[in-house]
């Protein structure tokens, strides 16, 4: 399994009890997108301007019904649920119109995650910040651990192995290779050794491949494909999906 340790802090503020879309922001998006909708790429992304890559529907039915890792909200009505769609791309927070009394609103509120970073902009902590590891099921301990993902600039300074935030998983293969992209900032594409850990292979993808690759068979080859779409904030993102065939016609071959 491949892990991220990247450190973030959070805070509590008080609630100010009104009823309006800002609040219902707050209480409900502000945990993982931030008060001011600038988020935490990649793991939360911003929703600054996020009217001119949706429609309205398209929020609603993910404010309602979530999507990916975020979770929905079947408990908003209506009614918040477009005042809130409204409030996402405008900006502009008005009370909204209650029938009933108004549900108690918790004293306090998480402001949400912030990283934390060094004045570089890196994780503030001792790397690696990213790392692959192989655990046996039968002991509970690891087999191997090693990091993965760099930092094009820093490798350039000769900083290598720090490891980085990665999105997407492995697969492995009956041959005993372990392919993974994941990694945000090198967009590379690796196949590990599944009982040592030893990079056997690697190429650079477009964009990054923050997702889990698939495995298939046609006529007795072998294909290994992945989605490269990019989450770096400092790199264009795009949409891709490169494949790879194996050498070997055997499945259950190493490769």
């Amino acid at each position: 399994m491949n892990t991220n340790d990247v450190a973030a802090t959070g805070a509590l503020a008080l609630n100010t009890g009104e009823i309006s879309p800002k609040a219902t922001y707050l209480n409900k998006c502000g945990v993982c997108h931030g008060e001011n909708m600038t988020g935490s790429p990649p793991a939360f992304p911003s929703l600054v301007g996020v009217g001119d890559r949706l429609a309205p529907p398209q929020i609603a039915s993910t404010i309602q019904n979530g999507k990916g890792r975020m979770p929905g909200f079947p408990d908003l009505s209506d009614d918040e649920v477009w005042a809130l769609v409204m409030y996402l791309m405008s900006g502009e927070s008005k009370e909204l119109a209650s029938s009933g009394p108004p549900a108690q609103p918790l004293k306090y509120r998480f402001t949400g995650y912030h990283k934390f970073l060094d004045p570089e902009g890196y994780p503030a902590i001792q790397p690696p910040w990213g790392t692959l590891n192989a655990i046996n099921l039968n002991t509970g301990e690891y087999a191997w651990k090693i990091p993965l993902g760099e930092y094009p600039e820093l490798v350039a300074k000769g900083l290598r192995n720090t490891g980085t935030e990665n999105y997407g998983g492995p697969i492995v293969t009956a041959g005993g290779l372990v392919f993974i992209g994941a990694t945000n900032f090198d967009k590379k594409f690796r196949a590990f050794d599944k009982s040592t850990g030893e990079l056997l292979w690697e190429t650079t993808l477009p964009f990054a491949g923050n997702a889990t690759p698939i495995t298939y068979e046609i006529n007795g080859r072998q294909f290994v494909v992945i989605a490269a779409g990019g989450k770096d904030p400092k790199s264009p993102s795009g949409g891709a999906y490169v494949a790879f065939a194996l050498r070997s016609s055997c499945l259950g071959a190493k490769q």
